[in-house]
């Protein structure tokens, strides 16, 4: 029997808890965050948010000792990168310089991590490199699992004894500010949990469309999942498993909450109950419509770009998550922006499938526990 894990994902709008079993999602929960409790992709103070997750999973009956925490945009950096074939001592030297221009802080106070994403780049027939010297097995760094959920094949393996050896590696690399993974795993204590998995919030999506593809494959292989966020608004494009790239929009609902309580004369957070409950049908109104309209604008725009450095890419079908996927004048104004596209429900990436209640708001908490 699969040992159950709850998977967590922090939003700035509302906390998902989704309680898992192998591929059955057992319970979920999705609740209101207190405000200012997130900053930058970091919770403020990890002693309250491992209460809240705590009391959470108390009032609903949840019972877990194991956690896997999706681990926020905002707070890591992540990248595909191609480097020489090299054994994991060396790759632990080098990658650290594949961030020097993303990271301005010192390389030292990140963890760095990777996953190999492809199949290797092979040598010509016949070729036959020298093994490798075998290593030691190595104790799990910080990023406890990232590897494990995101390899198809370690770098000892690409480098031991075959008559075709990868002359370059593909990889899915992350860094993480040290400190962020030292209060990840004081918030999960405080909850009573054990943090067993920790990874950016993309292989939360990478982990569902590995389920979804023995049930469904787009026929192009490729996939874009649009994250309607609180904050942020997310682009992230696969082909297969395989992330290529994540276009971001620097606004998310918080931006209409803006226009609206300027409209209404309220504060943003009424503001961002109007929105929620359509009050007084104020998603049709001209203020929540030219903000529906310019997000659509923006998405047109990056996907065009996606399509102008992909000219290859056959790319037509999005999944919608997020909290604005709850938003049916949202939805409307985005399929009508980028109408030559398939647009998909979240909870066809689901493995509770459409019995899953808030499954556009679950994507990443479910995602993350799955291999």
């Amino acid at each position: 029997m699969a040992k159950r894990i709850l998977g967590i994902d922090i939003g700035y709008d509302t906390l998902k808890l989704a309680l898992v079993s192998g591929k059955q999602v057992r319970k979920t929960v999705v609740t209101p965050m207190p405000k200012r409790l997130l900053r930058e992709g970091r919770v403020v103070s990890p002693e309250a948010m491992g209460e809240l997750i705590r009391s959470t999973m108390r009032e609903n009956g949840i019972r877990c000792s194991r956690a896997a925490l999706a681990l926020s945009s905002d707070a890591v950096f992540v990248r595909n990168v191609t480097v020489p074939q090299m054994t994991a001592d060396q790759l632990s030297l080098n990658l650290p310089y594949e961030f020097r221009d993303y990271i301005t802080d010192e390389l030292k106070n990140y963890v760095f991590d990777y996953a190999m994403i492809s199949e290797p780049e092979k040598k010509e027939k016949g070729a036959k490199a020298a093994k490798a010297p075998k290593e030691k097995k190595k104790k799990k760094n910080a990023l406890e699992t990232f590897e494990e959920e995101q390899a198809v094949q370690t770098p000892e393996e690409a480098a031991e004894g075959s008559i075709s050896t990868a002359a370059t590696m593909d990889l899915l690399a992350v860094a993480a500010p040290t400190a962020l993974i030292s209060e990840s795993r004081d918030m999960v204590r405080k909850a009573g949990l054990k943090l067993t998995k920790a990874a950016p919030g993309v292989c939360g999506f990478i982990g569902l469309i590995r389920s979804m593809q023995d049930s469904f494959r787009p026929a192009s292989g490729e996939y874009c999942i649009l994250d309607l966020g609180y904050q942020a608004i997310r682009m992230y494009m696969f082909k297969g498993d395989r992330h290529e790239v994540t276009r971001a929009l620097e606004f998310g609902l918080s931006r209409i909450d803006d226009a609206l309580a300027d409209a209404y004369n309220v504060d943003v957070h009424l503001a961002h109950t109007y929105l929620l409950t359509n009050y007084e049908d104020c998603q049709s109104k001209e203020v929540c419509l030219n903000s529906f309209n310019n997000i659509a604008v923006e998405l047109m725009r990056a996907l065009n770009f996606y399509r102008f450095s992909n000219p290859e890419s056959e790319l037509a079908d999005i999944w919608l998550c997020g909290g604005g996927a709850a938003i049916s004048a949202l939805t409307a104004a985005i399929e009508a922006g980028l109408d030559n596209m398939t647009f998909h429900s979240a909870d066809e990436l689901m493995p509770g499938g459409r019995a899953l209640e808030e499954s556009y708001s679950l994507a990443q908490a479910i995602g993350i526990t799955q291999d």
